[in-house]
């Protein structure tokens, strides 16, 4: 098994990883060029994680010699699940959600309606749209529960 707890000194693989996607799949939604390029920054994101404890606790990462992948895990919901770009489609995220299913007995999630890449990878995990969606925060974007 190649997923293990996330460390501190693991926070900034997991801030890389989750800006480039970030970058790569909402920048062309949202065109908010200042937070995409501003605001989202590796070492404000490695702060905002050691400022708060919970989250490092809530961190699981694939790592095999190398992280390629994280998982963000609150009770039974998977709040962030990332696989580097350059290694996707390699089945890391299929050990990610692997685990947290197995581990956490992980039952739900939220997702961005238009990551339509997203929403077909959890659909092929056993996880449904429920119909429920909401706006996410300070956007105009809904995001759409699935639940398995």
């Amino acid at each position: 098994m190649n997923i293990r707890k996330a460390a501190t000194t693991d926070l900034s693989r997991i801030a890389e990883i989750y800006i480039f996607n970030n970058r790569i799949n909402y920048f062309p939604i949202f065109k908010d060029p200042s937070f995409s390029f501003g605001e989202l920054q590796v070492v404000s994101l490695i702060d905002h994680y050691l400022k708060k404890e919970e989250i490092l606790n809530q961190l699981y990462v694939f790592d095999d010699g190398l992280i390629k992948g994280f998982l963000q895990i609150q009770g039974t919901e998977i709040c962030k699940l990332y696989v580097e770009p350059c290694f996707q489609s390699e089945g890391i995220g299929h050990e990610l959600i692997t685990y947290a299913i197995r581990e956490f007995g992980a039952d739900h999630l939220w997702a961005l309606e238009k990551n339509t890449r997203a929403i077909a990878f959890y659909q092929r995990h056993g996880f449904c749209l429920t119909g429920e969606k909401e706006f996410e925060e300070g956007t105009t974007e809904y995001i759409v529960k699935l639940r398995r």
